[in-house]
């Protein structure tokens, strides 16, 4: 083919590193995988049977671009504002509400703030919807430094994207710092999204949303991590009215509407009881924590499922090759950084696989190649 075919934004794109890393993992034999960012427990038994029943009903189906009317109306119940002043908008999985999001709200040119380290995705779609990336460093405790973010905000700035608990790094962000971000995305005229996919991993303090002091907040969440649905594609999105209504209008000419099967199994899904495995990943975090103490620098994380170590020594390429030649899989922190510093755990797995890691990584940490 012709390489003229291809767009200049496509080609800026580079592969993965997890994507990268998945490959090495087909090549390994049994490898400790600390590299996977997907709960590691099943989806609950009732989810199944919601969507199998579906299936049998014969719901299969386009259903309306906004989502079935159950699942939105479950949604709206458990909004903290009335209905009346926001909208909900069933998407396939938070991407996809994170790219109807930027995709409606960016002309070419506009800016996004962005919080280094992010989700992997989070530049990419700002690429393709036409924008540019403004990157704030948070290091080395990963806290947002609002006056930081009120110096980086100019004309051209759209929106401020917060993701809390944070991938890769498990941060946590303060009450305080997200209602000064809130306040302040407000008092600038820009959009606030925030990135809630993990809420329901809060290890030390209960979840907070930066909606609780900005009304105009995008939330976007989903049921991937919550309920172990990560291939159902099933997310969803809350914000004021006149948003929603226009990305539903873009989703119509893109996604056409969520899986309707999922969006029944969805139904179900919110009063299934997850609470023994947050439970358990607190426990995870804890042997991470207390494992790699006195061996590798770790900022302690408050939720998600993700510890984000520096690396011992040399760059976190460096060290995460010589990880994988010593059969443990882990994600290099570039992935996910302007910087090449740290590393990305998982403890998305079974307590023999994380000691498994762990004895590796502290082996590791003591001999720098």
């Amino acid at each position: 083919m012709n390489d003229r075919w291809l767009a200049k934004k496509t080609q800026e794109i580079e592969v993965s590193g997890i994507r990268k890393v998945f490959d090495l993992a087909a090549k390994l034999r049994d490898p400790v995988n600390l590299s996977i960012g997907q709960p590691h427990f099943d989806v609950p038994e009732p989810i199944k049977t919601a969507a199998q029943e579906a299936i049998a009903a014969g719901r299969n189906a386009y259903t309306v671009t906004q989502g079935i009317a159950e699942l939105r109306t479950r949604l709206r119940a458990d909004l903290p504002q009335p209905a009346a002043e926001r909208e909900v908008l069933i998407t396939n999985g938070t991407s996809g509400a994170l790219a109807l999001a930027l995709f409606t709200i960016l002309d070419p040119g506009d800016e996004v703030i962005v919080f280094d380290p992010y989700f992997v995705m989070y530049p990419h779609f700002v690429t393709l919807a036409g924008g540019r990336t403004v990157l704030i460093d948070t290091y080395p405790d990963f806290d947002i430094d609002p006056e930081r973010v009120k110096k980086a905000i100019g004309p051209r700035t759209k929106a401020i994207i917060v993701n809390s608990p944070a991938n890769p790094t498990g941060k946590v962000y303060g009450a305080e710092i997200l209602r000064d971000l809130a306040r302040l995305a407000a008092d600038r005229n820009v959009l606030l999204i925030s990135d809630e996919v993990y809420r329901a991993f809060c290890y030390d303090a209960p979840f907070v949303s930066p909606l609780d002091y900005n009304p105009d907040t995008l939330v976007v969440d989903g049921f991937s991590k919550k309920y172990g649905m990560t291939g159902w594609r099933l997310g969803y999105c809350h914000g004021p009215r006149r948003l929603i209504e226009e990305m539903t209008k873009l989703q119509q000419f893109t996604y056409v509407c969520a899986p309707s099967i999922v969006q029944h199994a969805g139904v179900v899904a919110i009063d299934c009881d997850v609470s023994a495995h947050v439970a358990d990943y607190r426990c995870k975090r804890d042997r991470i924590v207390e494992g790699l103490k006195d061996h590798i620098e770790l900022s302690r994380p408050g939720g998600a499922f993700y510890a984000f170590p520096r690396a011992p020594w040399g760059t976190g390429s460096d060290f995460v090759a010589e990880a994988i030649r010593n059969n443990l899989l882990i994600i290099p922190g570039g992935t996910f950084s302007k910087q090449d510093t740290h590393f990305r755990i998982s403890y998305a797995a079974s307590d023999a696989t994380l000691d498994r890691g762990l004895e590796i990584l502290r082996r590791l940490a003591k001999h720098a190649v």
